[in-house]
């Protein structure tokens, strides 16, 4: 199990990504852009510079739902490995059965 400072921390970080999104977005396709001045990339980027660290979405880490870990996670279930085999086994995910042949 992850500590919750972990968990709480990487919760703080997706609430402040979804935050500041719209506003990332549009400074980088100013900062992208062609027709764009040299002096208003500058600025953009600035203001890009300006933004917290942890509001650029790859900061934000996926954690199982269930115990907080953060590697060997299943993207598709939202959880780890060791959560998905034990869920898997006592047949609380639909639709997965453990293999035997």
């Amino acid at each position: 199990m992850a500590t919750l400072a972990s968990v709480v921390k990487n919760n703080r970080r997706a609430k402040l990504a979804k935050k500041h999104l719209e506003q990332r977005r549009e400074l980088k396709k100013v900062i992208m852009s062609l027709d764009t001045s040299d002096d208003a990339k500058v600025e953009a980027l600035r203001k890009l510079q300006k933004l917290p660290r942890n509001s650029s979405p790859v900061r934000v880490r996926n954690r199982c739902s269930e115990t907080g870990r953060a590697r060997a996670f299943l993207r598709k279930f939202g959880l780890s490995r060791i959560k998905f085999r034990e869920l898997a086994l006592r047949g609380m995910i639909p639709g997965i059965t453990k293999s035997s042949w």
